[in-house]
């Protein structure tokens, strides 16, 4: 197998290449970046005869296609998402090769959906999976596998939270921009907005992170879970930058108009407020606490089974990079392999069989901490 992984040589990408270099499927790993530079990557990386380090500009569509034609499957990694998921996946699929993305920003997501993308992949006979990270990706294959063991789900609530000791580059972008304005939830079988970064509430996750205050987050889940699991009430998403210095910060931000992107006039010269908060983030960081270095996930199902409602709930706790860039290189794989064969745009949770995937995933040494809990659907007589 052939990879391109676009924006290889952040974290997230090199997340996904260190685990495709380990393949004896794979022969190539190509890594684009618009920052070419071998001193960004893992010695491991460097030294791999599979690897090729290469200039990639995702604005540049003819380039990407010429270059993508070459690959059997690209992986893209750049984010933020909001600006790169179209970009890419339209050149993968004018190139005609299979196409994967890390994607966290749910207006690429909807884009991808509704545009002529998904009709154009179907006629190439492509797949455009999006959003096969961590959050979403895992969790949205963990949501299926608990859904395939109900008769019937109700509610959906999907939490994270990020250590920013693990946060760099285009990360920071997305962790500003999806608490921004109204963003999707799907609430009592409807899609609705709410504003970003409120509907606070405190969840316990694995150590080291213990207590966090998680937020409403523009991520895809609430629009495409419901495309998959029939007759689903809710499906919330909630995240956290820890420490909670982080979020209050944003939020204050935010409410100060710090966050605003409409341009204002600063003696004679054209600000846009967001672009100038985004790089003080670059710097308000530093001598503060940042977190631990680890990044965590809860999954919650609620629905029934047999007359009884069932629970599962699912915890995970790591490194963002192998997290993130783990599921990506193992759907690859599966892509590879013809066990992925839905065409057109898809989410995780429309095409990868969550059997195999996670028996994947565990054989990489990943643990995931599962809590079955089943009650009577009827509360006894007093």
């Amino acid at each position: 197998m052939r990879a391109i992984v676009l924006g290889g040589a952040g974290g997230m990408g090199q997340g996904v290449a260190r685990d495709l270099i380990k393949q004896g499927s794979v022969t190539t790993v190509v890594i684009g970046d618009l920052y070419p530079d071998p001193e960004r990557l893992a010695p491991k990386l460097r030294d791999s005869e599979k690897v090729t380090l290469v200039k990639m500009d995702v604005n540049d569509h003819q380039g990407m296609v010429n270059a993508f034609k070459e690959s059997d499957v690209i992986i893209n990694c750049a984010g933020p998402f909001y600006k790169t998921a179209v970009p890419v996946a339209r050149a993968a699929v004018e190139a005609r090769v299979n196409y994967i993305d890390i994607c966290d920003d749910y207006e690429g997501t909807e884009i991808l959906f509704n545009s002529e993308i998904d009709e154009m992949a179907k006629t190439a006979g492509i797949t455009v999976l999006t959003g096969m990270g961590s959050d979403p990706g895992t969790n949205n294959v963990l949501v299926k596998w608990y859904a395939d063991r109900l008769d019937r789900v109700d509610e959906i609530y999907l939490y994270w939270v990020v250590s920013i000791a693990e946060l760099a580059g285009a990360a920071w972008d997305h962790s500003l921009h999806m608490t921004l304005g109204k963003i999707p939830q799907y609430i009592d079988g409807e899609l609705v907005h709410v504003e970003g970064g409120t509907g606070e509430v405190a969840e316990q996750f694995l150590e080291p992170l213990g207590t966090c205050h998680v937020r409403y987050v523009g991520h895809p889940q609430p629009l495409t879970l419901p495309k998959y699991i029939t007759g689903v009430k809710n499906v919330i998403i909630k995240g956290a930058l820890i420490p909670l210095w982080v979020d209050e910060l944003i939020k204050e931000q935010k409410n100060s108009g710090f966050l605003g992107t409409e341009p204002i006039d600063v003696k004679g010269t054209q600000i846009t407020p967001y672009d100038l908060a985004l790089k003080m983030w670059e710097t308000i960081p530093r001598d503060r606490d940042n977190g631990p270095q680890s990044s965590g996930l809860k999954v919650i199902v609620k629905g029934e089974r047999d007359g009884r409602k069932v629970v599962y709930t699912a915890d995970m706790v790591g490194r963002m990079a192998p997290g993130t860039g783990l599921p990506a290189s193992i759907a690859s794989l599966m892509m590879h392999a013809g066990d992925v064969t839905v065409k057109g745009v898809v989410a995780p949770e429309g095409c990868i069989d969550p059997d195999k995937f996670l028996k994947i995933f565990l054989s990489r040494g990943a643990r995931i901490h599962q809590t079955e809990t089943i009650s009577s659907m009827f509360e006894p007589e007093k």
